[in-house]
This record gives C-alpha cells, sequence and structure tokens, in this order.
C-alpha cells in the first residue's frame, strides 16, 4: 500500500515569536537575536551545552526541532535510521561565511577560528540535530531562492514511497544579519501516528508557512 506521509506538528521561530501547531508559546517584543534565542532557551528549560558553542543559523535551526520534538517522542515510534532531516534555505551560510572572513581577510591579523570555520557549511546544522536526538537517516541542505513548497512536498514524499524514511524533519531555516525565520515541519507516515494534522500536501504546508 502507497504510504500517505501527514503533518503531524510543525514549529516556527520568527517575527519575535515562538509558534507550535498554530499556538504562541513565546513572545518577546525587542531586543537582538542573541537575547532572542537564549531566552528561548532558558524559558523552555532546554539543556544542552553544545548549544552555546553552535553559529546563530545552528541555534535557530536547534532550538526549532528542539520544540518540534518536545514530547512527542518519535524515538519511541521510529528507529534513528527511518527518521530524516531535509532542510533549506536561500543564504546557506552566509551569516557565519561573513565572520569567517573577517579572521581572514588581513593577512597580517591572520587568525582563523577553526570554531567559526566549521560552520561555513549549512549542513553542519542538519548534523546538530541528528546528534542531539540520535537521528541517522536520509539528510540533506538545499539552497534555493526561497521556501518551496512543491518541491519540498514532492523530494520529501518520494523518501516515504520509497521506504526511506518513516518520519522527517524538514522546512526552511534561514538567518542572514538580522533577519531570521525558521519553520519546520514533522512529517509521518500516517500508519505511524494518529495525530496527523494535514496531508503532506504543498498547498498544506505553503499556508502554514504564510500564516504568520
Amino acid at each position: 500500500m502507497k504510504k500517505t506521509p501527514v503533518i503531524s506538528g510543525y514549529c516556527s521561530i520568527r517575527s519575535g515569536k515562538v509558534v507550535v501547531d498554530g499556538k504562541v508559546l513565546f513572545e518577546a517584543s525587542s531586543g537582538s537575536f542573541s537575547d532572542f534565542v537564549a531566552a528561548i532557551y532558558r524559558q523552555f528549560t532546554i539543556s544542552y551545552p553544545k548549544f552555546h558553542k553552535m553559529d546563530n543559523l545552528g541555534k535557530l535551526g536547534f532550538l526549532t526541532a528542539e520544540l518540534l520534538l518536545k514530547e512527542r517522542k518519535i524515538s519511541e515510534r521510529y528507529s534513528g535510521d527511518q527518521t530524516g532531516v531535509i532542510l533549506m534555505n536561500s543564504a546557506s551560510s552566509l551569516d557565519t561565511d561573513r565572520r569567517h572572513q573577517e579572521t581572514i581577510k588581513n593577512r597580517g591579523e591572520y587568525f582563523p577560528s577553526p570554531a567559526v570555520f566549521v560552520y561555513t557549511l549549512p549542513n553542519v546544522l542538519i548534523g546538530e540535530i541528528c546528534i542531539r536526538h540520535k537521528f541517522s537517516g536520509e539528510g540533506n541542505f538545499f539552497v534555493m531562492e526561497k521556501f518551496n513548497p512543491s518541491f519540498t512536498t514532492n523530494y520529501i514524499s518520494q523518501l516515504f514511497y520509497s521506504n526511506i524514511v518513516e518520519c522527517c524533519i524538514t522546512g526552511w531555516v534561514e538567518i542572514d544579519g538580522s533577519n531570521f525565520e525558521s519553520v519546520l515541519f514533522l512529517v509521518e507516515n500516517n500508519e505511524g501516528t494518529e495525530t496527523g494534522i494535514v496531508n503532506f500536501e504543498a498547498a498544506a504546508i505553503e499556508s502554514i508557512y504564510n500564516t504568520k
């Protein structure tokens, strides 16, 4: 029987708000990105010391995945190799690339930091999420001009139909300077969950993405 993936949850962090499944769980009226994510980390009593070493893209995506998966216990329904992480954005790791460039542009004051350089690849974010949640399934990071619901649903649905994944975290994680936005969806095989919000279709994820 052909498996039908469904959206069983979603989380967005943008415009000073944390929204999970349509409910605003946290809101900050002002402050820098660093202050905002630090406040989220404290508010939800997250304990993961490595978080403080991540770059901004890593922190944004990590927190979105953390709150998306909080209390859902997907590890009880799927093994790590059944769970994929497919993410995308338009700026790649540009926010960190600029920081790295600052450390190497002056040959007289050349001080490249390995701690910065390691994050000049956007798929490091996928690694951070996978390490935290012990996922070992399909992982890909796509760079595109803007969020593309049709590409997202077509690509990930094929992973389900080909039995490559039974569960997948997917969506858009973007930070470029002071502009940031993260919207992640939890997609599951309809046989594995009884809490599906809606079928995993382009119109559905576009509607959720555009609800701000």
